[in-house]
């Protein structure tokens, strides 16, 4: 116990992100002007001014994006509630995971009525979810005491990613999906630029005791030499079945917005709609080798928008 407490005091003192985000929870920056709090992060993390004035980066332009590019439609698409009706109009019902329930409180669930597998999250987040794999083993008093402590954290500060901040919150649950073996899903994440998928990554084993990997292809499948923020896996993931279909999909999804990431699954021969990103790693996540930060970066048209 007191080794892996150790273990993550050293990680977080290693780590300039994790300092900055562990200050921000404590409230202290939260006054701060939205463009001085983004400058200060992206030097303290990437060890170098952020260039607002003529961004190069991928990660300089999400910066840029996240300060200028105030479309309000992007708080619903951030919306993972909301976001089903979006995605209902773009491409059809039938790519939703099927919606299991909605509250405003975690003592307004009635586990009763959940089927044995199930996955509970908050719509105003992102990366915290509760898997229902057998309800009698699932601790259930304890996950009521997680949502309530996600439904009070205001995602947007951290990284100052302002479609979050109206997002109402709300507790969704949905049905349980895994890939054709039972395993946990691979998640398929398309980078599109003005409609265009330029790249996918392919993660794996996120929300299992295994070390998440992510790897990158062009979209002729190409492997891409580089990574973002995670190892590459030992073994590449092969060319998944329809993804034609899936490339067409998130460029739909895509179309006329400078930069979005559309994350989709692919369960047992459908693909099912994930989330859109318009942040990743809210643009604090380093890519390696830098060249591939530039490449990614001259991709995003910055839109021609007055500045406030």
């Amino acid at each position: 116990m007191k080794n892996n407490i150790l273990t993550k005091a050293y990680k977080l003192i290693k780590n300039p992100k994790l300092i900055n985000l562990a200050i921000s929870k404590l409230g202290l920056y939260n006054s701060m002007d939205d463009k001085v709090y983004i400058e200060k992060m992206f030097k303290s993390i990437m060890g170098h001014p952020l260039n607002l004035k003529n961004p190069k980066t991928f990660n300089e332009k999400l910066q840029w994006l996240k300060l200028y590019d105030r479309n309000p439609e992007y708080t619903i698409m951030v919306d993972k509630y909301k976001v089903r009706y979006y995605i209902s109009e773009k491409i059809g019902e039938e790519y939703l995971i099927p919606l299991l329930g909605v509250w405003d409180n975690p003592n307004d669930i009635n586990f009763d009525l959940l089927p044995n597998q199930f996955v509970l999250k908050c719509n105003h987040n992102s990366g915290r979810v509760y898997i229902c794999k057998d309800k009698e083993s699932f601790e259930i008093i304890k996950v009521k005491k997680e949502l309530k402590k996600d439904l009070k954290i205001d995602y947007y500060l951290p990284g100052r990613e302002w479609p979050y901040k109206n997002v109402p919150r709300k507790i969704i649950a949905e049905k349980y999906i895994t890939d054709e073996t039972g395993s946990s899903l691979r998640d398929y994440k398309f980078y599109c630029f003005d409609g265009k998928a330029k790249v996918v990554g392919i993660y794996q084993d996120r929300y299992t005791d295994k070390e998440t990997t992510g790897d990158f292809f062009d979209m002729d499948f190409n492997w891409l030499d580089f990574t973002f923020n995670m190892p590459n896996a030992k073994i590449k993931p092969s060319k998944p079945s329809h993804f034609e279909e899936m490339r067409k999909i998130a460029e739909i999804l895509s179309e006329g917005i400078p930069h979005v990431r559309v994350d989709l699954y692919l369960s047992n021969d459908k693909i099912y709609f994930g989330e859109l990103t318009f942040f990743d790693g809210s643009g604090f996540d380093k890519i390696e080798p830098l060249e591939r930060d530039y490449k990614l970066g001259s991709w995003i048209k910055l839109p021609k928008i007055k500045k406030c």
